[in-house]
């Protein structure tokens, strides 16, 4: 138990890892010292950290099936329920990327509901930083997180309404999440935000439903839920779910009424050659940043479809291994990908393996991100133990969890931003081999083309 002076503002727990380092970047970007940890931390793991106002855990819940999300999110809800913190975010992507089989946001706010013992689960997908809307119960995203791309409601939305795991299938978010839990939604549209936080905190007290989303689509709207949100974080732990909106609208408020200082700025990271990116993304952004490193001096080596394959895998593993020392030891940065976009031959093959196996169709996408994931893990892990790297890029949220796992990281603190949502960040770890590795997690709308060479030369976009 911390003393009150020490009382944590927010843990949050992260639906994978790079919707996690989101979160961590945009806590630390206010002011607050935050640390993201890769497994369940104990009051010993805080104490290595002087000043922490903030912690996070950083999870995979987005890729389990709802009865895997029980064992995964009980434990780690009431672990970090343990350290009191005024605030609990469960992070999910601003894309509210979920369905019923796989990554149920459903499933997540029923386990918190009962963990922290909250009637009224408070509910903000709204990330307007990112290009992330939601106006009268509709998602709207851009293409990409910045720059002037075209924004679609999220079901006709060119990559997420194709989305290999959890295609977007439906604009009203009420509708959507209807489909994973019995229990009553309800929203707090823009008429009522445009208000002002009395208003707000009016219909939350009056809402006789057991699920509340919030509109948003500026930061001034952010700025009043973060206000409502600490209004009612004043006697326990306030349990909310959303993306690193959440965030964003505490810290606005927080900086508003002084609790927390200015905020920080940073200096570029600078170059760091060679580099070694992992990709398990299937996403157009994605594949657009891999041609462009490819025709800026970057090699590229194409993990076979055959390393899901348990027969494979040794050799797989080994051969990759043994290339990427090779670019490495000529001073060539390096990409290996799973796929370069949704009609990459590999993905049919895959697919084509794990059917012939019996596996269900609902299954096969979850088998994916968690092999491909475990397999760019070990053969980072191989690589290190040769070549001291300094710099590592993942690229995709679902397998990047599974591959960080891989590599006895403790947590990771921001050291630098690249792009909003994707922040450089320094491993903490007791493996020598590991600890101080300069690591920066994508998802795949993250970043323009150019967004390797901006991670390689340490640039913010």
């Amino acid at each position: 138990m911390m003393n009150q002076k020490d009382k944590l503002l927010l843990a949050y727990y992260g639906d994978d890892f790079t919707g996690s380092t989101d979160a961590l970047e945009f806590l630390t970007l206010a002011g607050v010292k935050t640390v993201l940890f890769l497994q369940k931390p104990t009051q010993k793991d805080l104490d290595r950290f002087p000043g922490i106002q903030a912690i996070g855990l950083a999870g995979k819940s987005r890729s389990l099936s709802p009865s895997e999300m029980e064992t995964e999110l009980f434990p780690a809800f009431e672990n970090l329920k343990s350290f009191e913190p005024t605030h609990f975010h469960y992070k999910v992507c601003s894309t509210f990327d979920s369905a019923p089989h796989v990554g149920n946001i459903g499933k997540a706010i029923e386990i918190g509901s009962e963990v922290f013992n909250q009637k009224v689960v408070l509910v903000s997908p709204s990330a307007p930083h990112l290009g992330r809307f939601c106006v009268f119960g509709n998602l709207f995203a851009r293409m990409g997180t910045i720059g002037n791309g075209e924004i679609y409601r999220i079901d006709k939305h060119p990559s997420m309404s194709k989305h290999p795991v959890t295609p977007a299938l439906e604009g009203d978010l009420t509708i959507h999440l209807a489909k994973q839990t019995e229990k009553s939604i309800g929203l707090v549209n823009l008429t009522t935000i445009e208000k002002g936080s009395s208003e707000v905190l009016e219909a939350v007290n009056d809402s006789k439903t057991e699920i509340l989303f919030f509109d948003g689509f500026n930061l001034e709207h952010l700025k009043t839920i973060g206000s409502v949100f600490n209004q009612l974080a004043t006697e326990k732990t306030l349990f909310s779910v959303g993306s690193s909106g959440i965030e964003m609208a505490l810290g606005l408020d927080w900086k508003a009424k002084n609790i927390i200082g200015n905020e920080l700025k940073f200096k570029s990271a600078g170059e760091v050659s060679p580099l070694l990116v992992l990709s398990g993304s299937c996403s157009p952004v994605t594949s657009n940043q891999i041609i462009y490193a490819l025709g800026n001096g970057f090699l590229e080596i194409a993990l076979e479809s055959k390393a899901v394959d348990s027969d494979y895998q040794t050799e797989i593993i080994k051969n990759t291994v043994d290339q990427i020392i090779t670019n490495f030891n000529q001073g060539k940065s390096t990409v290996l990908h799973t796929s370069t976009g949704s009609n990459d031959p590999r993905i049919a093959e895959t697919e084509a393996f794990f059917i012939a196996k019996g596996i269900s169709a609902n299954e096969i996408q979850k088998q994916c991100s968690s092999i491909y994931g475990s397999v760019l893990g070990q053969i980072t892990k191989e690589v290190l133990k040769v070549v001291p790297l300094k710099r590592i890029l993942f690229a995709g949220g679902d397998t990047s969890s599974y591959a960080a796992s891989e590599l006895d990281i403790l947590a990771l603190e921001m050291i630098a931003p690249i792009a909003p949502g994707a922040p450089l960040c320094k491993a903490i770890s007791d493996n020598e081999w590991v600890n101080g590795i300069e690591m920066n997690f994508k998802g795949g709308q993250v970043g323009t083309a150019d967004y390797f060479i901006k991670v390689l030369k340490g640039e913010k976009l």
